[in-house]
């Protein structure tokens, strides 16, 4: 079933104001949940990311105001402090918000460091779930998350730290060739990522996925391994958020096979 862009106008604000922080999905407008959909409908403002694709804003309601407080990497245009004063002070105004998130507002999207201001001033909070990016990566592409006899169980991280900070991970755990590495926002840090996790232990060959813009009509993805993504990457650099998935059950993507002969580690950009 297609959604199809919304012409009509937005409810008027209820006497009492809310916020209901809104999982968008992967970006593809079909993997949107009912709940969600309706969630943007009714909304007075949304206030959206840049993890929210066009084509899920193209459904917002004309006339509905839109709110853009999108951060990119070293370039915290809105900074979290102040994306929780604004949803504070437009639900005081009595308006219906919703926080429109990329992926799932739980899964490292500051949904619950939100609710939780929000919820300290006594203004009401509510979840709506969103198919993560990395589900939506897999299905995507045909790599699974878990698959037995290669991996029996998944991992999510974070590839960066707030303000920039020290990329700080337990390598040691989670340098496990059984279960399967999912690195979110890992792009900038992508070899240090890398030559940690091989300085614990996993091997140079295993394989890499990198995906970006997955479930959409820009999806891209690089197929490449532990020892190579940094310097594929800068070769063949992807265009947005990137997402990575780490392990064996990367194998199983088509592509994977036509790459094994350029396995061999290739020099660094240092080189």
């Amino acid at each position: 079933m297609k959604f199809e862009p919304v012409q009509d106008q937005p409810i008027p604000p209820s006497p009492h104001g809310k916020v209901i922080l809104v999982g968008a999905g992967p970006g593809d407008p079909d993997l949107l949940t009912i709940k969600a959909l309706n969630a943007i409908r009714s909304a007075d403002v949304i206030v959206f990311d840049r993890l929210v694709s066009p084509e899920i804003m193209a459904l917002v309601p004309r006339g509905t105001r839109r709110i853009d407080v999108g951060k990119a990497p070293k370039c915290h245009r809105v900074p979290q402090d102040e994306i929780n004063r604004l949803l504070l002070s437009e639900a005081r105004q009595g308006h219906c918000v919703v926080r429109l998130k990329g992926g799932d507002p739980l899964i490292f999207g500051r949904g619950s460091e939100e609710a939780a201001d929000l919820r300290a001033a006594a203004i009401e909070v509510s979840y709506v779930p969103g198919i993560t990016s990395a589900q939506g990566a897999a299905c995507s592409s045909g790599v699974p998350l878990t698959h037995r006899g290669l991996a029996t169980g998944v991992r999510y991280v974070t590839g960066h730290r707030a303000r920039d900070a020290h990329l700080d991970l337990d390598w040691a755990s989670l340098a496990n060739v059984d279960t399967t590495l999912v690195v979110y926002m890992g792009a900038m840090n992508v070899a240090e990522i890398a030559s940690r996790l091989i300085a614990h232990g996993m091997p140079g060959p295993l394989p890499v996925m990198a995906i970006a813009s997955a479930t959409t009509p820009r999806e891209a993805r690089l197929i490449s391994s532990l020892q190579n993504i940094a310097i594929d990457l800068e070769n063949k650099p992807l265009d947005g958020p990137v997402l990575f998935v780490i392990g064996h059950v990367v194998s199983l993507h088509p592509d994977h096979a036509a790459s094994l002969a350029n396995m061999q580690p290739r020099p660094t950009a240092d080189a």
